[in-house]
């Protein structure tokens, strides 16, 4: 197997055709695989850094990619331990995970779901404190990226933290041991092996940020073969409310 170079391989459940039903089993599977393996605690802990790091009363927290907003429930339950206020906002473009999200999110009134393409977005009428971007970095080609990640960095105040897969033969083989016992649906499997032959190496994230040398960067290494890569856009010496 050949991974000297990102897969351009879709992924099942980005065709539009997947039901609901179907693309909710899969979002089962996705999240059981991150508790499992520690990958919301990865982005929980880096939100924690930052908000020490850069003390408000309020945030506002955006989810790029957010499918059914695993992620921000996460984030919701962590802040109502805190005495911070803090509003979630889940970005996607499918309408089937947005249903999904909302449904899940009932008990949830700080989070809101978006159907939007942040590309779209005007950095002077949409501001957020801090902007996630977990396992989605991966679906898109190397020409995209610098797009995406120069209009992360003119939406988030304070920082973005970015969470994805590192490209490896150990960590392919692992899942596949791993889907057979605790995955279900095929879509999950066959994607799972496709995600991470998309993923990273280390020195392709490295040159990605040098093509944003305002923000300060910091990307490590994190079991279960996770890249996770936060950039501060908010200096500690200027005012970011």
């Amino acid at each position: 197997m050949d991974l000297r170079y990102r897969n351009t391989e879709s992924e099942l459940m980005d065709n539009p055709n997947v039901t609901i039903d179907t693309l909710r089993l899969v979002f089962n599977d996705i999240n059981k695989s991150n508790r499992f393996l520690g990958g919301n605690s990865i982005t929980l802990g880096k939100v924690s850094e930052l908000i020490k790091k850069f003390p408000k009363k309020k945030y506002t927290i955006v989810d790029m990619g957010c499918g059914d907003g695993e992620t921000l429930r996460k984030l919701a339950i962590y802040f109502r331990k805190t005495t911070l206020d803090v509003v979630l906002i889940g970005l996607d473009l499918s309408d089937n995970a947005l249903c999904i999200g909302q449904t899940l999110s009932v008990d949830f009134p700080e989070i809101k779901f978006l159907k939007q393409d942040i590309l779209t977005l005007n950095p002077l009428n949409f501001k957020c404190d801090i902007l996630l971007c977990t396992l989605t970095m991966h679906h898109f080609s190397n020409e995209q990226i610098p797009l995406f990640l120069s209009q992360f960095t003119k939406l988030a105040k304070i920082g973005v933290i970015i969470n994805d897969l590192q490209r490896s033969a150990l960590a392919y083989y692992l899942f596949k041991g791993f889907s057979t016992i605790f995955i279900k649906t095929k879509i999950a499997k066959h994607d799972g092996l496709i995600s991470i032959k998309s993923g990273f190496k280390k020195q392709e994230l490295i040159s990605f940020s040098k093509t944003l040398p305002h923000a300060a960067h910091t990307i490590n290494w994190k079991w279960a073969f996770r890249f996770v890569w936060v950039m501060q856009t908010a200096r500690l010496s200027q005012s970011y409310e």
